[in-house]
């Protein structure tokens, strides 16, 4: 009699979401959810940019200006390291590190840091509920938490909420408060979309713009100054991320699909962790400030 392994949900539902946090988010981001988990994290880019002290900084660097695929590079390989080795490991404490030196560089407030923190953790799960293949369970939205929760602490974050509910309450009034359209972020989210835009093959590229905005909330499309997709470009993008989901889960059976293997535009053979980031010359000589994500 042939033994099938168990299902990654089935695997999750014994581990405990405090203890075994760094497991679930395994398991979860990069076998059951690798595609969600990703876009999710970029619709966070969006949402910090449009926070004037948070797409103020960005645009004063030139960083997301000059050069938009390298910042976004670094950062996805930066988290990556993180999500699949865990913030335990060798790699993850390095990638961590290496977080620290480039924030350390920049007058950031400790309030900025936490909202920043908590759309990592609350943006995968808004998607999910949007467009998941299946609902996340209990476990894995607590590990989500308890997760990024300890990251926050491993980089001199203050205050973090102690609990699920209060960080995601945080979450809804930073946003509520904060979000407001101004020119600096507009700059920033125009360079992050025209990097997306050149993702996709020329005769298509017209596309990419009008799907971006359809997954996009309309507090989000307001304070951007973007305007909404229509209906029909919104109806088309949702039903297709919900069927590609199904039928991805059907052909990957949940192996993991690791980012930092991936072939990266900024890095196509290999990378060094303590090299990600902008070079030491370009950010020497700008107020230090306390290190966050």
């Amino acid at each position: 009699m042939i033994r099938l392994s168990p299902s990654v949900l089935q695997q999750i539902l014994v581990l405990n979401p405090v203890k075994d946090n760094q497991r679930i988010m395994f398991l979860s981001c990069r076998c059951d959810f690798p595609f969600d988990t990703t876009r999710a994290l970029e619709l966070a880019l969006f949402r910090t940019f449009v926070v004037p002290s948070i797409g103020g900084l960005l645009d004063r660097t030139g960083e997301f200006g000059r050069r938009t695929q390298k910042r976004y590079d670094d950062t996805d390989l930066i988290l990556s390291e993180i999500i699949e080795h865990g913030y335990e490991s060798e790699r993850g404490t390095r990638a961590i590190a290496r977080m620290n030196e480039l924030h350390g560089h920049f007058r950031i407030s400790n309030a900025d840091f936490l909202y920043v923190l908590s759309t990592f953790v609350f943006e995968p799960i808004r998607w999910n509920a949007q467009f998941g293949w299946r609902r996340l369970c209990r476990q894995e939205r607590l590990a989500m938490f308890y997760f990024w929760r300890e990251v926050g602490r491993r980089m001199h974050i203050r205050d973090l909420p102690a609990d699920y509910a209060q960080f995601d309450a945080l979450n809804r009034a930073y946003e509520a408060e904060h979000f407001r359209s101004n020119a600096a972020s507009r700059r920033v989210a125009d360079a992050t979309l025209r990097m997306f835009t050149t993702w996709a093959p020329q005769p298509l590229q017209w596309a990419v713009p009008p799907m971006i905005r359809a997954i996009m909330d309309r507090p989000l499309l307001d304070a951007l100054g973007f305007n909404p997709a229509p209906g029909w470009v919104r109806g088309l993008v949702e039903s297709g991320l919900r069927v590609r989901g199904r039928l991805a889960h059907t052909v990957g059976r949940g192996r993991p699909s690791l980012r930092t293997e991936m072939r990266h535009r900024t890095y196509p053979k290999s990378y060094v962790i303590e090299d990600l980031g902008p070079s030491a010359p370009e950010t020497q000589g700008r107020p230090a400030g306390p290190a966050g994500p």
